[in-house]
């Protein structure tokens, strides 16, 4: 069995097709992904601009990291279960559309960034805590971050138009 074979057998359950067809669930997912990425993105981007230095210096990286982890990690709950359920709706024709493989790419390479500063530098940011400048590798990080989001977001949006 092919990857294609999985993608189309997905696409042809009746979950699928109830998905797609519907005239509210279909809008209705979208518009919670949107809503998931802007809390889950918006946010991060705050955060990786505090990372690169860009923003918000006088708030010290552990205080920031405190009050929007949670929501951070609410609104990538929204938008990875959005996104899974409007994968499932269109499975096989998601297949051959490269914005979303690029999409795909840019966002794992983006989780992986994302377990690395939590595990090398997240649990360590109370010790530069009132630093302009933080350590080059949480800097790089932020960079990593910013980039592939951004890319993940602007390959998403082009889905549709491919």
């Amino acid at each position: 069995m092919t990857l294609f074979d999985i993608f189309h057998a997905i696409q042809e359950t009746e979950s699928s097709t109830a998905l797609r067809e519907s005239l509210y669930a279909f809008p209705l997912l979208e518009a919670l992904h949107l809503l998931g990425l802007a809390l889950s993105f918006g946010l991060i981007l705050l955060t990786d601009l505090r990372l690169t230095g860009l923003l918000l210096k006088r708030i010290p990286l552990a205080d920031l990291l405190d009050q929007l982890r949670y929501y951070i990690f609410g609104g990538f709950a929204l938008t990875f279960i959005t996104g899974g359920l409007l994968f499932w709706a269109e499975a096989e024709t998601l297949y051959s559309n490269l914005p979303f493989w690029l999409k795909v790419g840019c966002m794992v390479i983006a989780c992986l960034n994302a377990l690395y500063f939590e595990s090398r530098w997240g649990h360590r940011a109370a010790q530069w805590a009132n630093q302009a400048v933080l350590p080059a590798g949480a800097a790089r990080a932020g960079w990593i971050s910013l980039s592939f989001w951004t890319l993940a977001t602007i390959f998403g949006r082009s889905i549709p138009y491919y």
